[in-house]
């Protein structure tokens, strides 16, 4: 069955049993010292707007904000560590954990999680790469994330080679021709745009993540009738990524918007929703 749970992750992953999960992904808070949020912007036709698509003037209008949550820790590794240390326990001896991050934190949690499931156990730094947001003027723009990929035991894990994308050569020239019929299979650098604004996927949360990437992880790193967890649940994309595969998903967050977005988004399809009276 799925789920659906509000609540604080820490006291809820307490209650499942050691070895229950087959694959953890996580979108942790990434520390940037500010509240994320999403504006919602409506345009409408206006003779004194600004010019837009078709020659028509347009005012753009905001909305309010939606999927609001704080994104500031001043012990941010004190907050991770212990559920990092419950996500390590309730894995199944064969599962995997992908946790996602970006370059403010990525460097200590990595020493973080070393030490939980052992440096041996680390498996992958993956960088997803995209070009859309504002460049910088100071720095080199940051237009990547990282993801963490670590097995319970790195040498028995679920990792189904054959699922693997493929993707066109840069230079298929070079590649000849049967090995450009097949395509370049994806290496750790992940080239993927984020979702558009525009788009039917986008829903009202301020971190949500492509489905492409989630979509990936799940065929890779777990079966079918597995069951998938995100701890810090946001819109529930990596849930609609393992119902679209046949697993089974565990959705936790303790943001009520998030929990009100996965309900519109999951419905009564076979999805259970539980809320935690402790928040």
């Amino acid at each position: 069955m799925d789920k659906v749970i509000l609540a604080d992750n820490l006291m809820y992953l307490k209650t499942l049993p050691d070895n229950c999960v087959n694959l953890i992904y996580t979108d942790v808070p990434f520390n940037t010292k500010k509240r994320q949020k999403r504006t919602k912007i409506i345009t409408e036709k206006s003779i004194n707007g600004l010019l837009g698509f078709g020659g028509n003037k347009y005012n753009r209008i905001h909305d309010g904000q939606y999927g609001a949550f704080d994104d500031s820790f001043n012990d941010y590794i004190g907050f991770l560590r212990p559920r990092m240390i419950e996500a390590h326990r309730i894995l199944s001896l064969s599962g995997s954990l992908y946790l996602h991050a970006d370059y403010r934190e990525i460097h200590y949690i990595k020493i973080m999680l070393d030490e939980i499931f052992g440096r041996e156990n680390f498996i992958n730094e993956i960088i997803w790469c995209f070009s859309y947001g504002a460049n910088s003027r100071k720095k080199w723009s940051n237009k990547h994330n990282n993801i963490l990929f670590y097995a319970k035991d790195h040498k028995h894990y679920t990792f189904n080679y054959d699922k693997i994308p493929r993707i066109p050569y840069e230079a298929p020239a070079l590649a000849g021709l049967e090995k450009t019929a097949r395509g370049k299979i994806v290496s750790s650098w992940w080239k993927e745009t984020i979702v558009p604004t525009n788009s039917k996927e986008k829903q009202c949360y301020a971190t949500q993540k492509p489905l492409r990437i989630l979509r990936r992880i799940v065929e890779v790193s777990s079966n079918p009738g597995d069951i998938c967890l995100d701890l810090f649940a946001g819109s529930g994309s990596f849930g609609v990524a393992a119902k679209e595969f046949g697993r089974s998903f565990i959705m936790i967050d303790n943001n009520s918007e998030a929990f009100e977005i996965m309900k519109k988004r999951f419905g009564n399809n076979g999805v259970e929703y539980y809320l935690s009276p402790c928040l």
